[in-house]
Formats: C-alpha cells, sequence, structure tokens
C-alpha cells in the first residue's frame, strides 16, 4: 500500500469521525449543519479510477447515515456527485479532454476550482434536502436549507483547502 492510498484511508476516517462528531452537532438557526464530509470526493485524485471513487462515495455516504439514523439520503447525494464529478469538472474548466495524469485542484485557476466546489455542493444538499422532506408543499425549506447550509459548507471546504498539501 502506497502512501496516497494510505493518506486517503485517513482522509476517509478523520471526514467521517468529523462530521459525526462535531459537525453533526452543529445546527445554527434551524438550517445550518454543514456537510464537511464531501470534500473527500473534492480531493480524490482525479487520475485514479473512478469506480473506486463511486464505491468509496456510498461508503462514505453509507456511514454518515448509519451514525445520523438518516436513511441512505447522504449515501445517495454522495453517490450521485462522485459519478457527475469529472462531466461538471469538464464543463467548468471548458475542455472536452482532462489531462488525468497532470490535473488537480491545485492546479486549476481559483475561480474554475470555486465554481466546481458550488455545483457539486449544492447538487449535494438539494439532493440531501429533497430526500429529506420528499413533499412539493416543503420546496421553500428546501431550497432555503440547501441555500444556507451550501454556503457554510462552501466556507469550510475553502478553509480547509489551505490545510491540504500541494502535491
Amino acid at each position: 500500500m502506497n502512501r496516497e492510498n494510505i493518506n486517503i484511508i485517513i482522509l476517509f476516517i478523520g471526514l467521517v469521525l468529523l462530521q459525526i462528531i462535531v459537525l453533526n452537532n452543529i445546527n445554527f438557526l434551524g438550517y445550518i449543519n454543514p456537510f464537511l464530509y464531501i470534500l473527500f470526493i473534492f480531493i480524490y485524485p482525479i487520475k485514479k479510477i473512478d469506480s473506486i471513487l463511486i464505491l468509496l462515495s456510498f461508503f462514505l455516504g453509507l456511514s454518515i447515515d448509519f451514525f445520523s439514523n438518516s436513511g441512505g439520503i447522504n449515501a445517495a447525494a454522495t453517490l450521485f456527485i462522485a459519478f457527475v464529478r469529472i462531466p461538471v469538472l469538464k464543463s467548468v474548466i471548458g475542455k472536452r479532454e482532462i489531462d488525468y495524469s497532470s490535473i488537480t485542484l491545485k492546479r486549476i485557476p481559483f475561480i474554475k476550482t470555486y465554481t466546481y466546489i458550488i455545483i457539486l455542493t449544492f447538487i449535494h444538499h438539494f439532493i440531501v434536502f429533497g430526500l429529506e422532506y420528499f413533499k412539493w408543499n416543503d420546496f421553500g425549506i428546501i431550497i432555503t436549507k440547501t441555500f444556507l447550509t451550501s454556503i457554510f459548507t462552501i466556507i469550510l471546504i475553502m478553509i480547509s483547502f489551505t490545510f491540504v498539501p500541494k502535491k
């Protein structure tokens, strides 16, 4: 097992523990509960095999669901954003083909990285809250929670990027 795989395992476990122990207990104004665990999908190397990311994303969401008693909504949302990660990245960068061996989020211009994170975070949160409420009558609550929680999550993700090594 190489160093990169060990770092991925540590990141996976660390984000699950941080989400379960600390962030799930934050519920500011009834709307803001950050989901920092999706940082794993953003940081996961693009050059790695996508099927492994999809499997890890499912287990990541399932771990959060297990400890949050949320019935699989986090697993569905993380699985979906892991699946659409590369097409969203291609559309944000504006290229049809990506050189998987050399591209990282640190090498992409900041505004494109920020746009990529915003899009996937809003998609994730909309799926989570859409599945949580699952009624057209609660559409306003779904949008409000999606917007407010996404803003707080994006801020935490951008702060977290300062702690990620340049490699």
